[in-house]
């Protein structure tokens, strides 16, 4: 099927095979038990195929959109054999995340028409988010970007003294004040020390808190229009990151989220340590919000791009 195509360096490949190690494992085992001593795909076969869809955390609405699509093609073929299935799974999962035209990208890149281009970080606590921004600055330095920081999640003095850490380690510059500082005034100051540098990317942390969506979204809508003032069409992209081992979890928070302010892209990270791998292709179809980048393991090269050709290839490979 002309959906595959390889993209990637065979090392970061290699990365996306092992950070997908163990959700793969689990969904085959499950998979080979649904489908043990049945020789075509009926309608037990399919039954246990969902049970099996839904327990990788694919999500409910999204497995059965697959389900269907493989009923749609038993009916058509009465003698498809489960030895069959791993591709036509394969073909079908490939096939819903084809019909987003996201997940496209390779490499660390930003729109030449944006300078600087801001991206606004959303995400609870305890999601990787600040080790997220510290990869993304990494990648986008490597990339031959001007990067600047801006430590903005002013409620939580280790989510500043955390972030200057990554700004040290990646060598790029940072804007802070103190912790119960005004987030928006240390997002103004950002963009016009990153204007007054010509920097090209502009990355802000934001507070993670969920507990009040109404104080969250007053917060954000705030430090979006004092960004405005410096930059007019600030910020560029909205970037949620969400913890995949949490799996249906990260469901609700990209809900509530999404609720809360416009966002426009994700970054789904900790694929590694979970067998809850299935969430990306599930958020990815339900919020029909692109996946931009995924975290398959705790190095700082391990944040890659999604390529959803790369990722449905690993899954089944």
């Amino acid at each position: 099927m002309s959906f595959f195509k390889k993209l990637f360096s065979t090392e970061k490949k290699e990365t996306l095979d092992k950070g997908l190690e163990k959700t793969k494992t689990t969904f085959f085992s499950k998979l080979s038990k649904a489908v043990a001593g049945k020789s075509k795909v009926d309608d037990d076969v399919l039954d246990n195929l969902e049970e099996v869809l839904v327990g990788s955390d694919v999500g409910v609405n999204t497995t059965l959109k697959i389900i269907e699509r493989i009923e749609k093609r038993v009916a058509e073929d009465k003698y498809l054999g489960t030895d069959e299935l791993n591709q036509i799974l394969r073909d079908e999962i490939g096939g819903l995340l084809s019909e987003t035209n996201t997940g496209e990208a390779t490499e660390f890149e930003i729109p030449k028409d944006k300078k600087p281009y801001v991206l606004m970080v959303v995400g609870v606590n305890g999601v990787g988010k600040t080790t997220t921004i510290g990869k993304l600055a990494y990648q986008f330095k490597k990339a031959g970007y001007k990067v600047v920081l801006g430590a903005a999640d002013t409620f939580r003095a280790a989510a500043i003294d955390q972030l200057q850490v990554w700004a040290d380690r990646v060598n790029v510059p940072i804007v802070r004040q103190n912790m119960g500082s005004d987030p928006a005034s240390v997002a103004f100051d950002t963009l016009q020390s990153a204007v007054a540098q010509n920097a090209d990317v502009v990355i802000i942390d934001t507070a993670g808190r969920l507990h009040n969506k109404i104080n969250l979204m007053n917060e954000l809508s705030k430090v979006k229009r004092v960004m405005q003032k410096v930059v007019a069409d600030a910020p560029h992209d909205v970037l949620l990151v969400l913890d995949g081992s949490t799996g249906q979890n990260a469901f609700e928070q990209a809900k509530q989220f999404t609720a809360a302010t416009e966002v426009t892209s994700l970054a789904v990270t900790k694929l590694d340590g979970t067998a809850k791998g299935g969430v990306v292709i599930g958020i990815s179809d339900q919020f029909q919000i692109p996946v931009k980048y995924i975290g398959v393991g705790e190095g700082i090269e391990d944040l890659q791009v999604f390529n959803k050709y790369e990722f449905v290839d690993s899954f089944f490979k």
